[in-house]
């Protein structure tokens, strides 16, 4: 039986909306001929994504996928943003990038996705960021790591 999706990240308001929501676990496979190893690894033990993102100018879905490891540098990036520290995540990986920059002024934060490798867009977006929301972002990645239990090979 197949799980219901999981928003993972869930940034919204003011008309704004960046979400990241997992879809379920990629079967593990062996590499085809016509892909690498590599290639092949990414679709081992990952989760299935996809960046969603709506406002009134624009809207757009970007597919991904987030590995163990992705995970555990989500928890590091939540951490250090409920510090009042920017974020990078998943900088210079395989998967898109999210940069989240806190506004000083108020409640707001900017999120920036990058698209490196397939539509070469990158997107910002301005949402408000209030405390309340660490805890929900925190559960959030929990209830993914309960749901679907990966391990690393």
């Amino acid at each position: 039986m197949a799980e219901d999706p999981i928003d993972l990240i869930r940034l919204e308001g003011e008309g704004n909306s960046v979400i990241l929501r997992i879809a379920g676990e990629v079967e593990r496979k062996r590499p085809t001929e016509s892909e690498s190893e590599s290639e092949a690894e990414a679709g081992a033990c990952s989760l299935a994504g996809e960046f969603l993102v709506d406002t009134p100018f624009v809207r757009g879905s970007l597919k991904t996928w987030l590995s163990p490891e992705d995970l555990r540098q989500w928890q590091h990036a939540l951490d250090s943003l409920d510090a009042g520290q920017d974020i990078a995540w998943c900088e210079g990986q395989r998967i898109p990038w999210l940069y989240i920059e806190l506004d000083d002024d108020d409640d707001r934060c900017q999120v920036t996705i990058k698209d490196h490798s397939m539509s070469l867009t990158t997107v910002a977006v301005t949402v408000p960021l209030v405390d309340a929301w660490f805890d929900d972002a925190y559960r959030r990645l929990d209830l993914v790591w309960k749901t679907w239990p990966m391990t690393e090979d």
